[in-house]
């Protein structure tokens, strides 16, 4: 088990986790790189020697998150390049204008509990569209890049959020049940899981490696969907509804970005493929699944939810590219 040998925590930070990595010669992309804990996983990254691309949608956010990162690192190998996830073309062109190998995906962008039901034009639930469907698209449209570099990996964003719903096979865009927020973004966190569980499995022979994550919470961007009577509920704010900075048991942004590079980075987790973690260590099963807990459900490790999420996907982006 790697976790054995892993001394890092909960209150470990992206720096800390690549104190002595030397990255020179690699490089990354991380989507949703401008802001939080995307924005951090970058700075390491860079720090550590990395040529760093920040896969955005608002590329002057983009922009000025890279100016950040070259003053901060005194890097000048940073770009910025555009994304829509919610389009599964717009990923398809971003992997298409890569060249040469790419050693490190991390697939960290996303949008958490959208208030209303929300379609693409394609009739996807954006939820999974986004946080599933974008992010495919552009790692299957990566894997020529991923294989040549040697080694690659992929480190998928996930969360905790995911106990509190599993794929809904018979009907994953809310077309016939009805539409309910934390149940759409936790079944699309599961799926985000499932797909890393089947990535790592075709992937092996490339000398590729996929793992997902838990990154704790920390307060961003990705709570502004999120009302006053919902963030006082999960803590981030006080009892007068001012919101918190960092609300108690939560995560600075540089904490959580901590087990994203572990996963992007450290020879300590080297081959390791297939897992989810948590607090830079492999996630225990979790036989309760339920809000507010830690640990890995069963139902997002199922080799054969795996499979048939594999094929839901794949389905999906020939139909929808």
């Amino acid at each position: 088990m790697p976790s054995s040998r892993i001394p890092f925590g909960a209150l470990s930070t992206a720096t800390e986790v690549v104190h002595d990595v030397d990255l020179t010669g690699k490089r990354a992309v991380v989507t949703g790189g401008a802001s939080g804990i995307g924005l951090e996983t970058a700075l390491a990254l860079a720090g550590a020697g990395a040529e760093v691309t920040l896969a955005v949608r608002d590329v002057h956010g983009g922009e000025r998150a890279a100016d950040r990162i070259r003053q901060q690192t005194g890097s000048r190998n940073v770009h910025v390049a555009h994304v829509d996830l919610a389009d599964p073309g717009s990923a398809r062109a971003l992997a298409e204008s890569w060249g040469g190998p790419l050693h490190i995906l991390v697939n960290n962008a996303g949008i958490m509990a959208l208030p209303e039901l929300s379609r693409t034009e394609q009739g996807w639930e954006k939820q999974y569209a986004v946080n599933v469907l974008g992010h495919a698209a552009l790692t299957l449209g990566l894997h020529d890049a991923l294989r040549a570099a040697g080694g690659a990996r992929v480190v998928t964003v996930s969360s905790s959020a995911h106990l509190m719903a599993p794929v809904d096979f018979d009907d994953i865009h809310f077309t016939h049940r009805p539409y309910e927020a934390w149940t759409a973004y936790g079944q699309s966190k599961s799926a985000a899981i499932l797909f890393t569980v089947a990535l790592a499995r075709r992937w092996a022979a490339g000398d590729i490696t996929a793992n997902a994550l838990h990154p704790g919470g920390i307060m961003t961007n990705l709570q502004r969907h999120l009302s006053e009577d919902q963030l006082r509920f999960v803590g981030a704010t006080d009892e007068a509804g001012r919101k918190l900075q960092v609300p108690p048991g939560w995560k600075t942004p540089q904490q959580g970005a901590a087990t994203s590079v572990l996963l992007a980075a450290s020879p300590l987790v080297a081959g390791v493929t297939g897992r989810y973690f948590e607090d830079c260590q492999v996630a225990a099963p979790q036989p309760e699944p339920a809000p507010g807990k830690n640990g890995v459900a069963a139902w997002a490790i199922d080799e054969t939810a795996a499979d048939r999420l594999w094929d839901e996907v794949t389905k999906a982006l020939a139909l929808g590219i």
